[in-house]
Formats: structure tokens, sequence, C-alpha cells
């Protein structure tokens, strides 16, 4: 486990986009870190998503790494429209006391930063309440230098560490080196398209990654 004074031992992974590979980033880490996980808000519960139970599959995690979701909806939209969709409402102050106490941990967002949570909140306000520094996944392929600027901007704009970058999909030295030099942060990764998304694929993409602690005392310290 981690124990560095000062920081909360564990990340809060953001995406440039939906579906841009947030879960299986999420396996990678909490595999390479022995970290727990947690999904503050799952939507999309009637058409199967459940990105709890894939996360604990690829990573092969123990139950007691294994935190249940902080809120399920059934509508495959934002979490603001399918809470409405239900007769209810997600509110930062109602996630904050959820989160769970084992250390490290990896949070995954909903969607991109600005994916609105209620009327007044989106999850820019989730991750500055939590205070977790922060992972971006991005696409690797074209358009990912605006999507992936644009995201950063609005994490420092709120005062949020930045830990990293991970990009998904074919391997793409120009953009890796465009997102580092204009972004100023660093890649952690990038992992290329997996022919099968198994643990043991999975494994591999854990090989790639950093470890937690340097992380976090480098960016933080």
């Amino acid at each position: 486990m981690i124990a560095i004074p000062g920081t909360p031992g564990g990340v809060f992974v953001t995406g440039t986009d939906t579906d841009v590979g947030k879960t299986l980033a999420c396996a990678a880490l909490c595999l390479a870190w022995g970290a727990a996980y947690w999904k503050p808000v799952q939507t999309g519960a009637a058409t199967g998503d459940d990105d709890t139970a894939r996360v604990a599959h690829l990573a092969a995690l123990p139950p007691s790494l294994v935190c249940a979701p902080g809120r399920v909806y059934r509508d495959p939209s934002s979490p603001e429209r399918a809470a409405a969709l239900e007769g209810g409402e997600v509110k930062v102050e109602d996630l904050l006391p959820l989160l769970p106490s084992v250390r490290p941990l990896v949070i995954e967002g909903a969607g991109g930063v600005l994916v609105p949570l209620n009327a007044r909140q989106s999850m820019l306000d989730l991750m500055r309440g939590l205070g977790f520094p922060v992972v971006v996944v991005a696409r690797s392929t074209l358009g990912t230098i605006n999507h992936t600027l644009l995201t950063l901007e609005a994490l420092r704009t709120r005062g949020l560490s930045i830990l990293g970058v991970i990009l998904s999909g074919p391997l793409s030295a120009p953009n890796r080196e465009a997102i580092q030099r204009h972004g100023g942060v660093r890649v952690l990764a990038e992992f290329g398209v997996l022919p099968q998304v198994t643990p043991q694929s999975v494994a591999g993409l854990a090989a790639q990654l950093p470890a937690l602690e340097s992380l976090l005392v480098e960016t933080l310290k």
C-alpha cells in the first residue's frame, strides 16, 4: 500500500471522450499498482454496462479491492440525464461521503471532464471535491492533440494535479511528442490495439506503467 504523507494514494481517471479506453486503462493501473477500483457513477446498466465487473475481471482483483459503484442508473447517457429519467439527481455532495477508504485507489469518471452531473455540476466538480490527481486517457489518432490539450487546460483551470496521459490506439510517435510538448505533461504509456482484451493482455499493458509512488512524489512535490 502507498504510504506517502500528504498524498491521496490514488488517481482519478478521466478521458477526452466516451469510449476512449478509460476502463481498460483503469484495469491496467489497478493491476500495476495493486490498487482498488471505484466508479462513482455508472450509467447504462440496462444495456449491460458494468465497468466495475469488467475491471475486476481484467485485473483479477480480489473482492477486497472491488468497491461498489456510488450510483447506478439504467440509461446509457450522461449522469444528469440518466438520473433524471429515474426521478433523481446526481450531486457531488452526495457522492463524496461514499469514497472508499482503501488505498491505493483508482477512480473512474464517466465520459469527459465536462460531462454534466446535474444542472449546476460537472465531472470536474466531483474531481475537485475528491482531490485526487488525474490521469487522462486519450485516443492516439487524428484529433487527439486538440482534445487532449483542451482537457488538460480544463483540469488546470480547476487547480487539479495531472499525473500524466495514457494514449489508447495505434501507436503515434508524433501525437505523443506533441501532447507532451504542448501540454507540458508526461505520456505514461501508449496502449496499442489489442487482438483480444483479456487478463493476460492487460497484464502486458500494466507492465508499461511507472510506479505510482514515483509519479505522486514527482507530481505533488
